[in-house]
């Protein structure tokens, strides 16, 4: 059957990490695969409550078709927040997506022919590298450091190529966990306003912020080029899929087109049990809560770092979000010490998928969101068990 696929699929990769996730589904192996959110923070009574008011209120129509753009009062809310934190955004810039994934799924669509360059960040995000390797792009990685994206390598890049787009998750990156200073995001919108390439600004985890202060989006500092993606799956619940993208009319023409062709329009019931929530509830004191929580699981699985790893192994601390990222000696693979981590009941993601050419690499993510504390010391223990064991040989 391989002769009937299409070029465009037979060349991408399954996630690795979703391949992951298959081995660490023992309930005797310690998971810190997953991008999971905690499933204790989900608002179960305030969403049962939110479906049970919009069936006795409204049943039959919400049951029935809608518009490709998304519920309208739903994206009134997305343009309050923006306006809130200093964004001034238009409703009709405003899709509703299934999950921010679908928005980079659809921005390949609208902007890639095969061949067409996109710069991506080094580490970069694994579901970005696999969104746009369908549509046969070729990738320009770009390093970021602690401060954001190493500039003189972007202005090479820029120099030397001529991408469409560049994908950005500039508030605790994933894998990384780093954020973008505001001097950094600076210097980025300096570079690609020179330029036609077209800013992705991924925004997931913006919300999820334990210290440190807010910086500025690309948004303000870059507003013609910026596309802004969203998604309701780490402040709400992840299962409902649905997030957003913020797009300028002409480019927004195409992305409905796009995904009329899809699947006509993201989960209009979910769409309206949603919007009835953050009707009737708080989201920012819900979203204290989370904060308060993955603090303190990220202070948890910190503290057992420094006691349980070799001091050869370093890692960064982020001001917020879900991930931490670690630096093994260059003497030990990543690959080759998960394998010997899920034998010691402990899994991880290696560096290496997030990276679109590197193999081989001395780095690792751990998520801290979707583990107790408990379990967490439990975790790191096992893990630094193998690292020593590993460099002991």
């Amino acid at each position: 059957m391989n002769e009937l696929f299409s070029n465009r699929i037979s060349g991408v990769p399954p996630s690795f990490i979703r391949e992951i996730l298959k081995v660490a589904v023992d309930p005797s192996i310690i998971s810190f695969a997953g991008g999971l959110p905690n499933r204790d923070l989900f608002p179960v009574d305030a969403l049962q409550k939110a479906t049970n008011d919009i069936f006795n209120e409204d049943g039959k129509d919400i049951l029935q078709y809608s518009s490709t753009e998304g519920y309208l009062p739903l994206r009134e809310m997305i343009a309050a927040d923006y306006k809130a934190k200093g964004l001034d955004i238009n409703i009709d810039e405003i899709l509703i997506t299934n999950g921010s994934q679908q928005g980079l799924d659809l921005l390949g669509k609208v902007l890639l022919n095969e061949g067409d360059q996109v710069i991506i960040e080094e580490p970069g995000y694994l579901g970005a590298i696999q969104a746009f390797e369908v549509y046969a792009a070729e990738f320009n990685s770009v390093p970021v450091n602690q401060d954001g994206m190493d500039i003189n390598a972007l202005q090479e890049t820029l120099q030397s190529s001529n991408a469409k787009l560049m994908y950005t998750v500039p508030n605790f990156q994933n894998p990384s966990g780093i954020s973008y200073t505001n001097e950094n995001r600076r210097a980025v919108a300096q570079c690609l306003s020179k330029t036609n390439t077209l800013l992705i600004e991924d925004n997931p985890y913006g919300d999820l912020r334990f210290s440190g202060e807010e910086k500025q989006s690309f948004k303000e500092l870059l507003p013609e080029q910026t596309i802004l993606l969203g998604s309701f799956s780490k402040t709400v619940v992840p299962s409902f899929r649905l997030g957003w993208i913020v797009a300028p009319k002409p480019l927004m023409e195409k992305l409905i087109i796009a995904k009329q062709a899809g699947d006509l329009h993201s989960n209009y019931f979910c769409q309206r049990v949603l919007h009835r929530f953050l009707q009737d509830n708080d989201l920012p004191a819900h979203i204290e809560k989370i904060i308060a929580v993955y603090g303190q699981q990220k202070l948890v699985m910190e503290n057992a770092i420094k006691r349980c790893f070799p001091k050869q192994v370093t890692y960064i601390n982020p001001e917020g979000g879900m991930f931490l990222w670690v630096t093994l000696p260059e003497s030990l693979s990543a690959m080759e010490v998960f394998d010997k981590a899920i034998a010691e009941k402990v899994a991880f993601v290696p560096g290496d998928p997030f990276y679109v050419s590197k193999r081989g690499l001395h780095t690792l993510r751990l998520n801290f969101s979707s583990v107790d504390p408990d379990i967490i010391e439990q975790g790191i223990a096992r893990l630094g068990k193998v690292l020593h064991k590993a460099l002991d040989k």
